[in-house]
């Protein structure tokens, strides 16, 4: 069957041509069927339209996007290292993934003053899947810095600006969340990185990132922070459609929609995992969210809450006021586009507000003694102050 003809199929948009009636009913000699004429396609370019491949070789490049998208990363390197001149310090640097070897280019901020006891670290992720670290992004990782943090910012596998072949590695849930991980062997090698206190955060499909490290069986990480994250990969791509499910049904690791390869999405998708959480999560969602749609940050958060009670902190933001792409997706990363400082309202000021004191409970930024860490990394505290401590044991 021809790849037209499998989309009309599968679209529900054949034809069958009427059955003659019997040779009895007829009183006529029957002929015999004309395969030819078995099935007609009416409207091939919706068949076009709704059919979503499961092939390696159709999955969407970058095109003619690719050179823009370069200019455009180029531009950001530039703005980050002029507004960084005398504020931190900041580093274009590459890494090699664990999974593969393949080099992971990041960004790397820390503060101009050093603690020579080491300085606790975030693993920060961008979301959007195909997207890179934003300018956007400026005055929340100065904040991080001000607040004694050093940041790494990988542009996973199927970021944007590095070109076709690595937009085209893009691996959901897969080797992406690998090439993130491997930015701790990087920080093993700055002398000012403490690596008992390393955190990760991401938003959208960086908090997606976020989780799905969160919930290995091991990991070097102490906290998490993922908002809006993307959960639940079987909800998602059934949620959103063939031109979202392009993207990434045909990837090498996947191969098909949810309904043809159950088990791998379920691998994929963090919210069947969350037994396997051990260090303290911080969950923000917001129910008017037009990308992650609410019922599927709902079952995370109400997930969360019954299995996972004293490790975890989330708070459900209903209807916040709208960011960047006009929902509640990024309620709390609302950032005045000619001033690239915050647009703050009430919502994004308590997420933020509570974002840092949970990092602060856990990571301890301004400890400059390793032996407060020592004794602070065998108390069994819970994911922040607002909740009881248990006895030490």
């Amino acid at each position: 069957m021809s790849r037209s003809t499998a989309a009309a199929v599968f679209a529900g948009l054949l034809v069958m041509v009427p059955v003659a009636r019997s040779a009895e009913a007829q009183g006529t000699v029957a002929q015999p069927p004309q395969r030819g004429r078995a099935v007609v396609i009416t409207d091939t370019a919706r068949a076009r339209a709704l059919f979503v491949s499961k092939s390696p070789a159709d999955l969407p490049g970058c095109g003619a996007n690719c050179d823009t998208q370069m200019k455009q990363r180029l531009a950001t390197d530039s703005a980050y290292e002029a507004r960084a001149k005398g504020v931190m310090e900041f580093r274009k640097v590459t890494y090699k993934s664990r999974v593969d070897g393949l080099e992971i280019p990041a960004y790397l901020f820390a503060p101009l003053t050093k603690n020579a006891a080491g300085h606790a670290t975030l693993v920060w992720v961008h979301g959007g899947v195909h997207s890179s670290w934003a300018l956007s992004m400026w005055p929340f990782v100065r904040d991080a810095v001000q607040r004694g943090y050093v940041v790494i910012t990988p542009n996973y596998r199927g970021s944007t600006g590095y070109g076709s072949e690595f937009y085209s590695k893009i691996d959901y849930g897969g080797k992406e969340v690998d090439d993130v991980l491997s930015s701790v062997d990087f920080l093993k090698t700055v002398p000012y990185v403490d690596m008992d206190r390393i955190g990760m955060m991401g938003w959208s499909h960086g908090g997606f990132i976020t989780a799905l490290n969160l919930f290995r069986d091991s990991h070097p990480f102490r906290a998490g922070v993922a908002m809006v994250p993307v959960t639940n990969l079987i909800f998602r791509l059934s949620d959103h459609g063939p031109g979202y499910q392009r993207d990434y049904a045909a990837e090498e690791g996947i191969q098909g929609l949810p309904f043809e390869n159950v088990a791998e999405y379920i691998r994929r998708s963090p919210v069947f995992h969350i037994d396997k959480l051990t260090v303290p999560l911080l969950a923000h969602v917001a129910t008017n969210d037009c990308d992650v749609y609410f019922r599927e940050n709902q079952q995370f958060i109400y997930s969360l809450r019954a299995l996972k009670p004293d490790l975890t902190e989330t708070k459900i933001y209903v209807n916040p006021p709208q960011g960047a792409g006009g929902c509640g997706h990024t309620f709390n990363r609302r950032v005045n586009a000619s001033s690239t400082e915050r647009d703050d309202t009430p919502e994004q000021i308590d997420s933020w507000n509570r974002t840092w004191t949970f990092f602060e409970w856990n990571l301890r930024p301004r400890s400059v003694f390793r032996a407060d860490n020592e004794e602070w990394k065998r108390d069994p505290r819970v994911a922040s102050p607002r909740g009881p401590v248990p006895p030490a044991l």
